[in-house]
């Protein structure tokens, strides 16, 4: 059965330590559990992936067209982007992550769908800050340093837990109607922004998404949760912009 736990390796980063380690645990099934902690919050696990995976498909399923360009804030476990390129109509996408390890562990494939995205010609990582691209200039920035004020078909975000529970207090200033607003400048018309959420819908947040948006809604993501016996949920937000 090999190790019940492993401590695959630890990195200092730009808001503290940040380790990646794999488990198992036999009274929930003979698998592999990927896990990466900050300090000592967990960040993200493999135990629970059906919202990661349910970003991407409710948010492209909304994108229109094809040739779709997509980013996705966030690398995580790779579970978002992986799903996006699983979509026929994907034909670009960015993952655009600030913590430089969780990159480096994608590349070395230490994680188990780093191959998957490094094989795809269709994917490329970005080192940086989302919520400092969101809101650069559209005509000296953006998301894709090689083409400055691209626009893409969706853009699909899964960093903080929620837009109350923040992984760090810089990026609170985003769930703004001016940044929100700032952002959707890097969306074509009709494109879409989705995002991930660990909490039910949020009033406050759905209104700024209504100030700028069309079609906005809050998606409940259900799944079995084996440590509490009982099911759990997650949302994805989906939004339009207009045109």
């Amino acid at each position: 059965m090999g190790l019940l736990f492993e401590q695959i390796d630890s990195q200092s980063s730009v808001i503290g330590e940040i380790t990646l380690r794999r488990r198992r645990i036999p009274a929930i099934g003979d698998r592999d559990i990927y896990e990466v902690k900050l300090g000592e919050e967990f960040l993200m696990s493999s135990m629970f992936v059906d919202a990661e995976i349910a970003l991407s498909d409710l948010g492209l399923n909304a994108a229109k067209g094809d040739n779709l360009s997509v980013v996705v804030g966030g690398l995580g476990l790779g579970y978002t982007a992986v799903a996006a390129l699983k979509h026929e109509r994907v034909s670009e996408l960015l993952v655009v992550e600030y913590l430089e390890p969780v990159i480096r562990w994608h590349q070395q494939e230490l994680v188990p769908l780093g191959k998957e995205i490094n094989a795809d010609p269709c994917a490329r990582y970005i080192h940086g800050s989302f919520f400092d691209l969101a809101v650069a200039d559209p005509e000296t920035g953006g998301f894709d340093p090689d083409a400055p004020g691209k626009q893409f078909d969706a853009i699909l975000l899964d960093i903080d837990h929620s837009p109350r529970a923040l992984l760090h207090d810089s990026s609170a200033s985003f769930y703004t109607v001016e940044n929100i607003g700032l952002m959707a400048r890097q969306l074509k018309s009709g494109g879409i922004f989705a995002m991930w959420s660990n909490e039910g819908e949020d009033d406050e947040f759905m209104a700024v998404l209504r100030d700028g948006f069309i079609d906005v809604a809050c998606h409940v993501v259900k799944f079995y949760n084996p440590f509490q016996n009982r099911e759990s949920f997650n949302t994805v937000y989906v939004a339009r912009k207009p045109g």
